[in-house]
């Protein structure tokens, strides 16, 4: 299992980017979380089988339908294993 911290940038707030992110998240059986930023940004932990979290990593460099992704940062995190998926506040 890997854990990557994630920062995306664009439109991506007010475009359901949060809810689409959870329910990709949960399709893929990933584990985490989501949040806006202040900054506009939103910020997200993915963890799960890497390839299964790369995969979550390209989908959300499209989003939702109304989102416009301008980029996207990842490192490598070691927080401690997330039992579901969830936005938070």
């Amino acid at each position: 299992m890997i854990c990557k911290h994630v920062l995306v940038s664009g439109l991506v707030q007010g475009v359901g980017y949060r809810a689409w992110t959870r329910q990709e998240a949960r399709l893929r059986q990933l584990t985490g979380w989501v949040r806006n930023c202040e900054d506009g940004r939103v910020e997200a932990l993915l963890q799960g089988e890497a390839d299964t979290v790369s995969d979550m990593l390209e989908a959300m460099q499209q989003g939702p339908a109304m989102a416009r992704v301008d980029g996207i940062v990842t490192n490598d995190d070691d927080s401690p294993a997330y039992c579901d998926f969830e936005v938070t506040p």
